[in-house]
């Protein structure tokens, strides 16, 4: 069945932030705080990205979800209260972009804690939304999101269009909105010596053809098209600029819902679906 979107729409779009500056980096390899080239590199996305970005989304009146690092907003605590005076979604992102599967349970409890204590503290939220780092969600994380109160996730990858995954051994949900590799800007613009990437940076041309591609394939199924940008990555100048083409790109297909990932989610929780479970896998070999 074609997901229901709201009256005369036919599919949704939504424009994603990862703010994750120095947290990226840090976290898994803290000598890298050493590395003065590498950091700048990273502190890029607030000094200089997140503004270019939120003048581009307030020129084109669209609203979107920035997933914030805990550890992002205690270092740059005015640049995270300018994306709220904005009017923009903020979202949770750990706190030091820990990877929940290279966690133990005590590890993770702990990430998703101090990025939420980190949001309350500097911008008075309390998210709505997680996103995990390196969008590697553990078997566990669906459970410590629903006991926290959280409406839903956007870290997997087995659909077109939002639905409600169930959590196990609980009567509870949450809304989970795909997302996919392609279409994150990581993959096109990110190289960083001895970190990530191959040094291969393809032209912004290039992504806005893969982007575009995949927002036509996805409006033509009914789904719901997720982009996922950084703004160290797509905050520079020939990157930003492309992404306002995009984003008029978009715009000019009116039967599609642009809008932030939280009221996607408020409105695929009011149609009232069937949860669906995620398995994990059955007959794996002993080693």
């Amino acid at each position: 069945m074609r997901f229901p979107w709201p009256q005369t729409k036919v599919a949704a779009a939504a424009f994603t932030f990862d703010v994750d500056a120095e947290s990226a980096v840090l976290w898994g390899a803290p000598h890298t705080a050493h590395r003065m080239s590498v950091i700048s590199h990273q502190a890029y996305g607030p000094l200089v990205g997140v503004p270019r970005l939120l003048g581009l989304l307030a020129r084109r009146e669209i609203t979107a979800t920035f997933f914030v690092p805990g550890y992002t907003a205690h270092r740059y605590p005015d640049v995270v209260r300018a994306i709220v005076d904005g009017g923009h979604e903020v979202a949770h992102h750990g706190y030091l972009h820990e990877q929940p599967t290279a966690l133990d349970e005590a590890g993770e409890i702990e990430a998703l804690d101090r990025g939420l204590d980190a949001l309350q503290e500097v911008v008075g939220v309390r998210p709505s939304g997680y996103r995990a780092p390196m969008w590697d969600l553990s078997w566990r994380t669906p459970a410590l999101l629903a006991q926290r109160g959280f409406l839903y996730d956007s870290s997997l990858m087995d659909a077109d269009a939002p639905y409600e995954l169930a959590v196990p051994d609980s009567d509870a949900s949450l809304v989970e909105i795909p997302i996919q590799w392609a279409l994150d800007d990581w993959e096109q613009y990110c190289f960083l010596p001895d970190i990530s990437g191959s040094g291969l940076i393809e032209t912004p041309a290039k992504a806005g053809e893969l982007w575009r591609a995949e927002f036509d394939a996805v409006r033509a199924e009914a789904g719901c098209w997720v982009l996922t940008n950084h703004p160290f990555l797509s905050g520079r100048p020939s990157r930003a600029a492309e992404l306002d083409r995009l984003m008029g790109y978009v715009q000019d297909h009116t039967d599609v819902w642009v809008a932030p990932l939280g009221e996607i989610a408020t409105y695929t929780r009011s149609l009232g679906l069937t949860p669906r479970s995620v398995a994990f896998p059955e007959g794996l070999p002993d080693n």
